[in-house]
Parts: C-alpha cells; structure tokens; sequence
C-alpha cells in the first residue's frame, strides 16, 4: 500500500489542488478496493459482533433505525446464495458472508401496538430504509478493513430479492439491500481510479460543464492503468481496441437490470407513489 495520502489520492483522481495535505487517518479508507479472495481464517465472533454493532452506530433518519444485519452462517445458505449469484464461487468461500437489510417493518409495528396512524405510506418510507441499509453497509465496511478485513459489497442479491428474501424469511417492509463477503484478504486490494473531483463534487449548483472531455479523459487515463480484461455484450456491440469505461457502463445498462424489482417492493407492502 502506498504510505503517501497524496500519492493514493492521485492514483485514484488524478492531479488533486489540495497536494500539501496528508493526513494519516485516512490512508486506509482512501486506498481501500473491493477483495474476492479470502484467506482460510475465520472472522472472530467477537469482532463480527463489535463490527457489526460499530457499522449501526452509523447515521440513521429521525433516529429511525430501519436497517438489520443477516449472517449466513450456514454452508448450505452461502452456496445457495452463491449459485443464486449465477454461480460466483467466490461467494460460497468467503469466511463470513452478510445480508444488508431495509426494515420499515418496525416503524409499522410501532404504529400497530400504539393504535397510532402510520400517516407516511408512501415512496418515502421505502426510500429511509434503503439510505439505513446503505449508511450501514459504508460502516461496516470502513470499519472492517480498518482492523484488517476485506470486503466486497453484493448488489446482486437484488437481482433474486424474492428468493433471497424467502431464503432469509423477511416479511412484509423487510428487504434485502446487499450482501457483503467478509474476511482477511489473499493481498491488498487494487486501487480503482475514480472520476476526476471536479465531475462529482460541485459548488452551490450541479453543473456538467466539461463533462464529457472529462469523461474521455478519464478513459484513456483508466484504460492505459487498469484496462479490461473482457468485454461486455460483443455478440451485440462487436469489440472494440480500446475499450473504456464509459463502455462498460453503458453496455451493462444496455440491458434491463431488477427490472421486478419495483414489483417486489410493491408485494412487500411498499407504496412507491
């Protein structure tokens, strides 16, 4: 890992204003990547328990607190979910394996033992415990790789939200958002590049002055340091000899992803009006 906050932000951005400061404390969050491959060892019951207690510690709306954390600690669960996964073997091997969940189902109940209208069935319920979900999932993964662990976030147990959902038996306003792959990595994680700041953070108004040269030069810049190994969808789109980011992108959205996934929101007693 480089030692430099300065030269891990660069890798990741590019040229940076800000090139005096470094700051120790953040060398770790900023030179994080996602692991697929996992050592033998197991993740302490102790510590999974402090890590999952310090990721709900995190922000949550109106002190809310619509958000659960599922271990699949069955083999059996995990290659289930891993064959669910369109076979990602690397899912069924990780020592530890978690379900991010939305829970408006507590709020609900709150209402329901109290004879009190639950007066906000709309969109918006859903919407808080899907940011819950997310806002604990960021925690937990900072805070895992802090004391050493690796971590890949899952988003494609909503491509099968049903049948996850059946697995884990959630009922009605409870829904998987992610699954999560825990445990100490093989080696350090690769650095992504990442957008150029001036792209994805803005001042008083969004604006997209420059976008798209951005955006070309993020390309070249991506597929000179971390080109791809394969490309989407050729039997469509052909292949091409320098195949960037932005081609990936817009070739996986080429195609429905979750379209049914609203349907499944809506079965779980969500309003999404």
């Amino acid at each position: 890992m480089p030692k430099s906050l300065h030269k891990i932000l660069n890798d990741r951005f590019g040229d940076l204003e800000a090139t005096a400061l470094d700051e120790p404390a953040l060398i770790g969050m900023a030179a994080r990547g996602s692991c697929r491959a996992f050592t033998d060892q197991s993740v302490p019951r102790d510590l999974l328990e402090v890590l999952c207690a310090t990721a709900l510690s995190a922000p949550t709306k109106s002190d809310l607190q619509q958000r659960d954390i599922i271990e699949l600690r069955a083999l059996e669960k995990r290659r289930h979910l891993a064959w669910l996964m369109s076979g990602q073997s690397w899912i069924a091997e990780a020592p530890t394996i978690l379900i991010f969940c939305g829970n408006n189902r507590r709020q609900r109940l709150w209402h329901e033992w109290r004879d009190v209208p639950f007066a906000n069935d709309h969109f918006d319920a859903a919407f808080n415990a899907i940011a819950d979900a997310a806002i604990a999932l960021g925690a937990f993964v900072t805070a895992a790789e802090a004391v050493g662990l690796g971590c890949c976030p899952i988003s494609a147990v909503r491509n099968e939200a049903q049948t996850v959902s059946d697995m884990l038996c959630l009922p009605d306003h409870v829904f998987p958002f992610a699954g999560l792959a825990v445990g100490y990595p093989v080696c350090a994680p690769e650095i992504s590049m990442r957008l150029p700041l001036r792209v994805t953070c803005h001042v008083d108004t969004y604006q997209e002055a420059g976008l798209r040269d951005a955006g070309d030069g993020y390309d070249a810049a991506r597929h000179a340091r971390q080109p791809y190994s394969k490309q989407r969808f050729v039997e469509a789109f052909g292949e091409t000899s320098q195949y960037t980011w932005t081609d990936d992108k817009t070739r996986q959205y080429s195609r429905p992803e979750r379209a049914d996934f609203g349907q499944f929101m809506r079965a779980k007693g969500f309003d999404l009006s």
